[in-house]
């Protein structure tokens, strides 16, 4: 259900108008001021806002331009018993959709805001759409936390200075190192990412500084490593508290001199990069117990980012369902689709120990099983007892990865063929297996069709 905003110091006004609105199924809400007005509009995202233009305090010439600061999607249509071409022109020039007078024509009305509403919703599809297009970085969220920490990237991103970004697994650490690219004088190079977590410590330092060719076994070929695929650009070194002390100790070797040497090489090579690392890990605690350099950990952290876990920053968490619910809606062609207050409020008081990453995984998964234009806190609570079920499920306390990756097929396995009906050629081809080896995988796992 689309939402709308009247902000008007008429009470009658707001009042009338509200009614007119509602029984053209339109969610209202009413502001009596703008600074009311702006708080609502931080707190909820609108399809259309009624503005009047003589308010006390602040009129609503003044008021449209901190609107669009906040917003600038929503459709703004101003109202006045003062109309007159001088005001309606420096609406529009503020940014006003359109205008309308006291005493306002119901039919006139319902014609504006029904266009408003459309307007708001082209605006937010090509916004979206063009972030897709041109992969540009957004961090979501009007909390302390987010402006705090987009006040820095607005100051480092700038310089050539180095980022330590922590904060839990899920909180968007590499969003907020890609956005301080994105804004640098770098941004036209590359941004090269590399999962110091994911590389074994053997491999480490050849993916980080490259190798030549018959440097170790199995280096057929001389390969070019990450540092020098970011040169003139910003090399990211993620999950940081990871890499082995050795490739530690030449990270920071290169930092001090500008330069790499290939593993098996012996020619310093000059790169210029910028360098941003991100953990999960207490690095002072890695350092007291020898695990990661004290010198790179202060080469590194020369502007200390921290993004803290969603559970300390709920307020985001409606921005996030909205803006994780278009994008989803759009990259799936689906129709506009909301979630009541109800199931909003619910999801602010989750713990969310998968943060940000969470969160989006529960609303794509909402919106792909159940296609409700507006999803109620009973659509959200079946889809979360789903996802609670299925984490308890595994046995976190095996100790071979092997039982686990095991643990793991079975369950995927099953849950593919009861989507599926148990139509086994449809699961393998969906899981790109021949039937016999799915077969073989029932065997193997006692997978066995519960009967009904």
């Amino acid at each position: 259900m689309d939402k709308i905003l009247i902000i008007d110091d008429d009470k009658n006004i707001c009042e009338s108008v509200k009614m007119i609105l509602e029984y053209e199924k339109y969610s209202v809400d009413m502001a009596f001021d703008a600074f009311e007005g702006m708080k609502k509009i931080k707190e909820e995202n609108y399809s259309a806002i009624l503005l009047d233009i003589k308010m006390p305090g602040m009129d609503g010439l003044e008021a449209i331009s901190k609107i669009k600061d906040i917003n600038d999607t929503t459709s703004v249509v101003m109202i006045s018993a003062h109309a007159s071409v001088g005001n309606a022109v420096e609406a529009t020039k503020k940014g006003a959709f359109d205008f309308i007078e006291k005493p306002i024509d119901r039919e006139k009305l319902i014609i504006t805001a029904r266009n408003a509403v459309h307007r708001t919703e082209l605006l937010v599809n090509n916004k979206l759409l063009k972030e897709k297009v041109e992969g540009k970085v957004e961090i979501i969220g009007e909390s302390k936390a987010i402006s705090d920490i987009l006040e820095i990237v607005k100051k480092v991103a700038p310089t050539n200075s180095r980022v330590l970004i922590s904060g839990e697994n899920g909180t968007g650490k590499e969003l907020v190192a890609k956005l301080i690219h994105e804004k640098s004088h770098r941004s036209q190079k590359p941004f090269v990412e590399v999962n110091c977590a994911a590389i074994p410590n053997e491999l480490i330092e050849s993916e980080l500084f490259g190798h030549e060719k018959g440097s170790f076994t199995g280096a057929t070929v001389q390969r070019i490593g990450k540092f020098e695929q970011a040169n003139e650009g910003t090399l990211f070194l993620d999950e940081v508290g990871d890499m082995s002390l050795n490739a530690q100790a030449k990270v920071l070797r290169s930092i001090e001199n500008n330069s790499i040497e290939r593993v098996g090489g012996k020619n310093k090579i000059p790169v210029d990069v910028r360098l941003i690392a991100a953990t999960n890990k207490d690095l002072q605690k890695e350092i007291s117990e020898n695990r990661f350099r004290e010198d790179l950990f202060h080469r590194l952290s020369v502007i200390p980012i921290h993004v803290p876990p969603l559970r300390e920053r709920r307020d985001d968490i409606p921005s996030l369902i909205d803006y994780f619910t278009k994008k989803i809606c759009i990259e799936n062609k689906f129709s506009e689709r909301n979630f009541s207050n109800e199931a909003i409020q619910f999801l602010k008081n989750q713990e969310w120990k998968g943060n940000v990453r969470e969160l989006r995984n529960l609303i794509e998964r909402i919106l792909i099983m159940n296609s409700n234009a507006t999803y109620s806190l009973e659509d959200v609570k079946s889809q979360i007892s789903i996802s609670v079920k299925e984490s308890s499920e595994f046995n976190y306390s095996m100790d071979s990865f092997q039982e686990f990756k095991d643990a793991s097929e079975k369950i995927f396995i099953t849950k593919k063929l009861n989507q599926y009906n148990w139509n086994i050629s449809k699961t393998a081809e969906v899981l790109g297996i021949q039937r016999s080896h799915l077969y073989n995988k029932l065997k193997k796992y006692g997978i066995e069709k519960e009967e009904k």
